[in-house]
């Protein structure tokens, strides 16, 4: 329990030793509530309070609610999973290169078994997890932005738009079709997120089929 739960006296004023070890309490909720997602596991907060050690009350005051913290889980999984996506993608760089992350990187999100048992097991707290504005729309948004940044700085590509209005609207096109067999389709329509990727940017579709990142990312 922390000084708080004791019933210790807080006087108001910054205290950088109290937020470190808040900080420090709230990535160690974080990565135990990582480690069960990758296990397949449901999140129980209550459960998760106990294991720490600590009060719901004090889980609740480090990582917001339950909702809160699945984003925030899933939000550092698709950073670590689009990492891997272009470490892994074509070193040509351009239009090429930043299709080809995509690529890699939507294919292992389609193949990741802690999403699917997540989208299985809690259909519609998923689909506005992923679909809708929040921290995994964001997190994506950003690494996307933060690639046609690079690519156009190196003068690789030529942004018809600015890039953080394109990552927006590719991370919003891509979801729909990524994401295509829980809003009633047959299954994961990677190509035609691909396609109307590279039309946004104004390259041909690039559809071959590429290594995935591993089945337990993000």
């Amino acid at each position: 329990m922390d000084g708080m739960d004791r019933g210790m006296p807080h006087d108001g004023r910054e205290h950088p030793t109290e937020h470190l070890g808040t900080a420090r309490s709230r990535r160690a909720a974080i990565d135990a509530a990582s480690r069960i997602y990758l296990d397949g596991g449901a999140l129980d907060m209550s459960a998760l309070a106990e294991d720490l050690g600590v009060g719901r009350t004090t889980l609740y005051r480090w990582v917001g609610n339950r909702e809160n913290l699945l984003g925030t889980v899933l939000a550092e999984a698709t950073v670590r999973t689009f990492r891997k996506a272009a470490a892994d993608a074509d070193r040509g760089g351009g239009v090429e290169h930043v299709l080809d992350v995509m690529h890699r990187f939507m294919r292992a999100v389609a193949a990741a078994s802690p999403l699917q048992a997540l989208s299985k097991r809690e259909h519609l707290l998923f689909i506005r997890l992923t679909m809708m504005p929040g921290p995994v729309e964001t997190a994506a948004a950003r690494m996307i932005t933060e690639m046609l940044e690079t690519e156009a700085a190196a003068g690789r590509m030529t942004l018809p738009l600015p890039a953080a209005v394109l990552g927006q609207a590719i991370v919003r096109l891509c979801d729909a079709h990524l994401y295509a067999n829980l809003l009633g389709r047959d299954e994961p329509e990677i190509d035609t997120a691909l396609g109307l990727a590279a039309a946004l940017l104004g390259a041909p579709s690039r559809t071959e089929p590429q290594t995935a990142v591993g089945p337990n990312s993000p």
